[in-house]
């Protein structure tokens, strides 16, 4: 795995022989207690009355949550992009137990 930085950027760049190792240096690169999760969107709703939006995810660890309120615009298009291609998503998490069903802050649709 190769990474770049330009001068003025920011940002970094990854580069490798596949997504399996882009994904390894993403989590690396946020630290040694995140692991990937990935799981299928099986129902998407919103509601203007009583919670907003919602997402049923069925998790290929085995479980299924489902999430209604409290989802973010950008988490939202990212659901909405999912579901309408592979019905994919995964997050990156180093919340233990259960609660990475639950945390959207590095979320992405999978191919």
């Amino acid at each position: 795995m190769t990474k770049q930085q330009s001068e003025g950027d920011k940002g970094q760049r990854l580069h490798g022989s596949g997504a399996e190792a882009v994904e390894a240096a993403q989590a690396e690169r946020a630290g040694s207690s995140f692991e990937w999760h990935s799981g299928r969107i099986t129902r998407m709703s919103h509601h203007e009355v009583g919670g907003g939006r919602g997402v049923t995810i069925f998790w290929d660890e085995g479980g299924v949550t489902s999430q209604h309120g409290s989802i973010s615009d950008d988490q939202w298009e990212i659901f909405k992009l999912a579901f309408k291609t592979t019905g994919r998503v995964a997050v990156l998490s180093d919340q233990e137990g259960e609660d990475w069903m639950y945390d959207y802050r590095f979320l992405e649709a999978a191919r």
